[in-house]
């Protein structure tokens, strides 16, 4: 699996693209909460087994600790709240010693602090399911089960119309959204957008899944594309991190207050 430089550049490089974008709403104190869980974060579980199995001692509680910590939902459930606690008593303290810069002057909340540790354990296994175990690992397996690999995939009729139907609600209805027009808000359109999108990814997965799961006998949803795997694998463990950290961001009120008069 990934070892610590891939998972702290890919969150510390995440990171840094959303300071620069936000003008300083993401800040360092962010990054640096991100980028500890999603390096070390959910592998706390690992080095527990790795430590007890050295030692010697607690190799059954070691193994527990393993299989409780190192998953994406349960880190956040157990350690979420004590880090989020632990991370903005950090973020003061560096802030106060002058250590870590955060732009806006504040340290982050602790509910700041507990999305940007849901973010990095989600970002954690972003990496985690595709690179580990040799490519068969539980989650990679699932994807790719969605798509057929049976045969030559056949093209299906109906499989072309809803696609292409769905598709093209996609690309129309945000260009319609996004049209020329006066008093237009972008805030509007950009959350219209989103819903649009929202929508549409709903149905395409529910078309996925009433082929591959609900039709007996089974057909390819979408050639032989494994698109449902793709799209649950994508929103949970990429669009989900990343919104987190969007949501942690501080106000924009905090970022003009110290932008010189």
């Amino acid at each position: 699996m990934p070892g610590p430089g891939p998972h702290t550049i890919y969150a510390l490089g995440s990171g840094l693209g959303l300071m620069h974008l936000s003008h300083g709403r993401f800040s360092p104190h962010h990054c640096l909460v991100y980028a500890a869980n999603a390096f070390l974060g959910p592998d706390l579980g690992s080095f527990s087994e790795w430590l007890s199995s050295t030692l010697g001692i607690g190799q059954s509680l070691g193994s527990l600790v393993m299989d409780t910590i190192h998953h994406p939902f349960y880190y956040i459930l157990i350690l979420g709240l004590p880090l989020s606690i632990f991370y903005s008593w950090v973020s003061r303290f560096f802030l106060q010693k002058g250590l870590l810069d955060s732009i806006s002057g504040v340290p982050l909340t602790r509910r700041q602090s507990f999305l940007l540790v849901s973010a990095g354990s989600l970002t954690h296994f972003f990496l985690d399911h595709l690179f580990e175990e040799n490519g068969h690992s539980s989650m990679y397996s699932w994807i790719l089960s969605t798509g057929w690999w049976k045969s030559r995939a056949p093209v299906n009729p109906d499989a072309v119309i809803v696609v292409g139907f769905l598709c093209s609600c996609l690309i129309g209805g945000f260009v319609y959204i996004n049209r020329m027009k006066p008093g237009k808000s972008i805030t509007t359109q950009s959350s219209q957008s989103l819903r649009l999108i929202l929508v549409v990814t709903s149905l395409y997965c529910l078309w996925c899944m009433s082929q591959i799961y609900w039709r007996n006998p089974p057909q390819p949803a979408v050639g032989e594309e494994a698109d449902l795997g793709v799209l649950v694998f994508l929103a949970i463990y990429f669009f989900l991190p990343h919104s987190l950290c969007i949501m942690s961001m501080n106000p924009k009120d905090y970022i003009d207050a110290q932008l010189p008069l």
